[in-house]
């Protein structure tokens, strides 16, 4: 299990980003997810302000029942609230989690701001106990911030 490099992934996005692809958000779900060891699922919900909730988008890794968040609920929700980054090293120890699976241990949650305003989030599920650092948290909000055009 080598150590991600982030600088090395960034650019890769960046570069991504600049050709603009039509399946850019899937492209960098899959790149996430094949690159860094502890991502083992990668996906987008988007914000549908009209029923105030998430939307699940493009994600790699295995399918998911929870299409559909309400703003406030779980992880996910409460990024979108807040529109502030959350990691969750335990997601036992969380009282309103929503379980995507039985594998998963822990969650980090980065929100997609533009002009001030949730629009999106990158969300992450690792089967690693307590993965993710500062580290994770800086490079994947420097991903989203790539990405607010997008939304």
């Amino acid at each position: 299990m080598k150590t991600p490099n982030f600088n090395e992934i960034y650019q890769t996005i960046s570069k991504l980003v600049k050709n603009n692809p039509e399946d850019i958000l899937l492209r960098i779900c899959n790149l996430l997810k094949q690159e860094v060891y502890h991502y083992d699922w990668v996906g987008f919900y988007i914000l549908d302000p009209l029923k105030n909730e998430l939307v699940l988008g493009q994600f790699a890794g295995k399918p998911t029942p929870h299409t559909h968040i309400a703003v406030g609920k779980g992880i996910c929700g409460q990024v979108a609230e807040s529109g502030q980054a959350m990691i969750v090293q335990d997601v036992t120890q969380i009282e309103n989690y929503i379980s995507c699976g039985l594998d998963v241990q822990s969650e980090i949650v980065v929100p997609v701001m533009k002009n001030g305003r949730f629009v999106a989030e990158l969300d992450i599920d690792s089967h690693s106990p307590a993965p993710f650092t500062s580290e994770d948290n800086e490079f994947l909000a420097k991903v989203c911030d790539l990405l607010v055009d997008h939304f």
